[in-house]
């Protein structure tokens, strides 16, 4: 675009994120780097109004937001200008970062968002497409790939779970809606706590869990490979640290370079062009071995990372990608494939 673009990022503090690990962070340093205009705000802060007014119909969603000045410079990062009500249909660009559980309040803010989604006069574009992540969550949005997965189930009903560990043995228990590992328990075939873990799971929530068959090609790492616009721009490689079954790097999991495989780019041809259709821009999917656990497009990460082990300019390819889709070439055609 020949103007600057105005950008409104909303996300958890930011006053709390690790610089040299975050990616909302990397693609904020991008973003002021090409003069873009920051604005960030707390999903707290999200306030639509509706309804008529005299003879004028009230459409407008708000957010207190602060403009923001960003630098790679540990413990003074960012600058917060005042607090003001920030029009969101008045921003080009809104990138929806903040962290799950994908709960309520998640879903509710998808529903605000799309209040004000699109490309023109009085839209922004929102970096995922709001509509598409609510109807998305990753644990789910795998589940119509099963001929790229290891064997999964997802249930409230435990005694399948109990039938599901006689048939595999070893297996992954997960909260559904879950982020970063937390939840996340290897059951082996000996193991005399699944029951227990169920009735405190069910005691406490009302959401099913899902099962995954344990892959032991685990320990040579989960590969998280992130995608622009459907198509691959690179791969990390998450190893789990000793006696840690999961490789979330929340968890301790060390990141490591690492290439994309032919099976890896089947995996992204499979499901690119779904990604692509549903302006799910910004993805990282969860490898193991040659399976596909996940889909993430709530708030991947990985881009610092990324750029580190292969000197890219990961944020940069996500921001041409978004550019792409403003300027109304979003065919996902970007030459940058991994």
């Amino acid at each position: 675009m020949s103007r600057p673009l105005k950008v409104a990022v909303q996300m958890d503090p930011l006053a709390g994120i690790d610089i040299n690990g975050d990616s909302t962070f990397a693609l904020m340093l991008e973003a002021q780097a090409r003069g873009y205009e920051l604005f960030v705000y707390h999903v707290q802060g999200l306030s639509l109004r509706e309804g008529r007014h005299g003879a004028v119909r009230a459409e407008r969603l708000t957010a207190r937001a602060r403009p923001a000045a960003v630098r790679r410079v540990r413990g003074d990062h960012a600058t917060l200008g005042e607090e003001r009500i920030l029009d969101l249909s008045q921003m080009d660009v809104i990138l929806m970062r903040q962290d799950p559980p994908f709960d309520m309040a998640y879903i509710t803010a998808t529903h605000m968002l799309e209040h004000v989604h699109g490309i023109g006069p009085d839209r922004a574009l929102v970096v995922n497409d709001p509509a598409s992540v609510r109807n998305a969550p990753e644990k789910l949005l795998v589940t119509h790939y099963p001929d790229l997965m290891p064997p999964t189930l997802v249930t409230w009903d435990q005694q399948a779970i109990r039938d599901f560990r006689a048939e595999w043995r070893d297996i992954i228990v997960k909260p559904l809606f879950g982020n970063g590992g937390a939840g996340v328990f290897r059951i082996r075939e000996d193991d005399e706590n699944l029951n227990a873990l169920l009735e405190m799971h069910f005691a406490r929530s009302r959401e099913p869990l899902m099962i995954q068959r344990y892959e032991p090609a685990v320990r040579r790492g989960d590969k998280r490979i992130i995608l622009a616009d459907g198509q691959p721009i690179g791969a990390i490689n998450r190893v789990p640290a000793e006696g840690e079954a999961r490789s979330n790097m929340h968890v301790g999991g060390k990141a490591v370079q690492v290439a994309l495989t032919p099976r890896d780019r089947e995996i992204c041809a499979a499901i690119g062009p779904m990604l692509r259709e549903k302006g799910l821009i910004f993805v990282g999917i969860d490898v193991i071995g040659d399976w596909l656990t996940e889909i993430n497009v709530t708030s991947p990460t990985g881009l610092q990372e990324m750029a580190r082990f292969d000197g890219i300019n990961s944020a940069g390819l996500i921001w041409d990608c978004i550019l792409r889709r403003l300027e109304g070439a979003g065919d996902g055609a970007g030459g940058f494939v991994a």
